[in-house]
């Protein structure tokens, strides 16, 4: 398939975002079924970045959040969630999943990073935790170390959430799916068939172009 061919799908995420690791499975299920007719770029959103405060983990909106919406759409989803006890800035784990990125790395990365703070509730934000999440999924640590205590990456984030800012997004997950001159914006995580249809009504609208 030649690139002008591709369905586009750029998402912006945050790594301390339930909803966005909610929306995980469904562009896994997006890969599956459409294969290298979509290409999906993962995008770098703060919620919260410093010297903003986090939120606190223990605080009545995290659990009120959790409670009414994380809990019955990870149940609806198949997913196991769980509140974590921390509550990180999330940059440094943008800038490692840039490295693994550049390294051939970044699927796996990604999932591990979500599944480390949303399942085993491990802090995402300290360095030696990094490594660690690195190291399982076959990034070189001694490497990963250098580039995060140096920043090599940061820009690529506040590019990434520069672009967001230009584009309008003030919330993630968010996603624009475009196959030509038309794109479009899903805010929040939406089910499976709502990013089918708009997939399909791209491509729909890229043949006619042609």
């Amino acid at each position: 398939m030649q690139e002008n061919d591709l369905i586009r799908i750029l998402v912006w995420s945050d790594y301390v975002c339930p909803f966005c690791y909610l929306e995980v499975s469904v562009l896994d299920q997006v890969r599956r079924e459409f294969g290298d007719q979509v290409d999906t770029d993962w995008r770098a959103f703060e919620l919260r970045p410093a010297p903003n405060p986090t939120l606190d983990p223990d605080g009545e909106y995290l659990h009120r959040v959790w409670n009414q919406s994380v809990y019955p759409m990870a149940e609806a989803r198949g997913m196991v969630l769980r509140l974590p006890p921390v509550q990180p800035y999330s940059r440094k784990a943008h800038e490692a999943a840039a490295f693994a990125r550049d390294t051939g790395r970044f699927d796996t990365l990604h999932h591990a990073l979500f599944k480390a703070f949303f399942e085993d509730g491990r802090d995402i934000g300290d360095l030696h935790v990094l490594l660690e999440i690195g190291q399982s999924v076959g990034l070189d640590a001694d490497d990963l170390r250098i580039a995060l205590e140096s920043g090599r990456y940061t820009q690529k984030v506040v590019e990434d959430e520069r672009l967001a800012q230009e584009i309008g997004i003030s919330g993630v997950p968010a996603l624009i799916i475009s196959g030509g001159e038309q794109a479009y914006l899903i805010s929040g995580a939406q089910p499976y068939e709502a990013v089918k249809s708009v997939i399909e009504r791209a491509m729909n609208e890229r043949v006619v172009a042609t």
